[in-house]
């Protein structure tokens, strides 16, 4: 028997060397938007794409805070009301009066849901259209429940201008007040990251690709060469699908940013004009802009992340199990065996557990710091996954029972079999 505990434990404690050493920095957080104050070389058109659905309650908040953004281009909102039932256009229509800018906000009523989309799509598709009419360099699609730094779209334009890029996204700051939050709100953080590391995101020479959906920026000409959002129209991690889709969509870039400055570019050679690549994009997190979504609950996070979990498997029932196996090696293994090592008398167990359980907590700091969170969160990070562990679990379960996917009153099934 402790033959096999000192096997696991040496198994987790190598993986974990190998996460630590060779997995994009996962960890770190210093791919923040706001770490270098960027300045504006051009200033394209910007049109942002608001879904809204039954949103009353924040839309006050987070229109505002589009609507006062200190960009000094043209910039203009297309709130798409997903045919609310609480006045949802009603308020942003008195947003938009109360800080003088009624001309900016452009109301558009969502038409019926046709078969084959997703509601948020459906609804980005419709402001897209709209927004089209004013031939934008950009669009920025944000959440309803985002409250933007008013810096946020001149950060997110220079980025974009000054690196070429086609795609430019933060991950917001997500609510961490209540103890359920702070418990496993910055986990889930985490455990994004360690799915698509953000250096490697950022790599153009790297297939990995995400996106965060509270804030994406992107080019029109880049939407445009994917097909537009239809060609994402059923995912339900639908930010994650954009993001791929733009950086499979390389393009010979030997014509782009070489010294004739258009609405998009810069008139200094692009460092990568004369390499086939794919897309560019950019993801990074935010330390300012942050959601307003409320999860002060265990049952709220549980379905926030049962809702999607099983998708980001691909519903595939041998990731499923290589998950629920995968989880409690990396995780629990290492307290587990200094609990046994303790009991058992056996120091080498117990040692090499508490040395693995250390990489964890290690690895897990960062971004407890980041969300201002007691140190003692981050030797919580074993409970936390099989916290996880069970919501993915669930997420399965509910998928096989017809109920997956379900958000703001409606069910999506697995788009392959719909």
């Amino acid at each position: 028997m402790d033959v096999i505990v000192l096997g696991l434990m040496l198994l987790s404690l190598t993986i974990w060397l190998g996460l630590l050493c060779f997995w994009g920095q996962f960890w770190r957080t210093d791919q923040q938007l706001e770490v270098t104050e960027t300045q504006l070389e051009s200033l394209p058109v910007v049109c942002a794409v608001v879904p809204a659905r039954n949103e009353a309650e924040l839309i006050p908040t987070s229109l505002r805070s589009l609507l006062l953004q200190d960009y000094p281009g043209s910039f203009n909102v297309f709130l798409v009301d997903d045919r609310s039932t609480d006045r949802t256009a009603n308020f942003a229509e008195g947003v938009a009066h109360a800080v003088g800018k009624p001309q900016q906000l452009h109301i558009i009523s969502g038409e019926s849901l046709p078969p084959g989309w997703s509601g948020k799509l459906w609804a980005v598709e419709q402001g897209i259209k709209s927004a089209s009419l004013l031939a934008p360099d950009y669009f920025l699609l944000t959440d309803a429940d985002i409250e933007h730094d008013p810096g946020n779209l001149r950060r997110l334009v220079a980025k974009a201008v000054q690196e070429d890029l086609d795609l430019v996204s933060v991950m917001v700051r997500l609510r961490c007040e209540s103890f359920w939050e702070k418990l496993l709100i910055p986990a889930f953080v985490f455990f994004f990251q360690k799915l698509y590391p953000f250096r490697l995101v950022n790599n153009p020479n790297n297939p990995i690709a995400a996106a965060a959906g509270g804030s994406i920026l992107i080019a029109r000409e880049a939407l445009e060469r994917i097909g537009g959002i239809q060609v994402i129209r059923q995912a339900l991690i639908d930010d994650c699908a954009l993001a791929m889709a733009v950086k499979k969509s390389g393009e010979d870039k030997g014509t782009r940013g070489q010294g004739d400055k258009g609405t998009r570019g810069t008139t200094k050679p692009n460092p990568h004009s004369l390499i086939p690549s794919q897309g560019r994009i950019w993801l990074g997190l935010s330390s300012l802009t942050r959601s307003l979504r409320p999860y002060d609950s265990l049952a709220t996070i549980w379905d926030m992340v049962a809702r999607s979990a099983y998708t980001q498997l691909n519903y595939s029932p041998l990731l499923l199990l290589g998950t629920l196996v995968g989880m409690p090696v990396i995780y629990l293994v290492p307290p587990v065996c200094v609990i046994l090592g303790a009991v058992w008398g056996n120091w080498a167990i117990a040692l090499t557990g508490l040395l693995g359980w250390l990489l964890m907590t290690f690895a897990y700091y960062p971004t407890i710091r980041f969300y201002k969170c007691s140190v003692w969160f981050a030797f919580s990070l074993p409970a936390i996954a099989f916290l996880y562990t069970l919501m993915t679990l669930d997420s399965a379960l509910r998928h096989w029972q017809g109920r997956g996917g379900a958000w703001k009153g409606r069910v999506y099934p697995n788009p392959d079999n719909s």
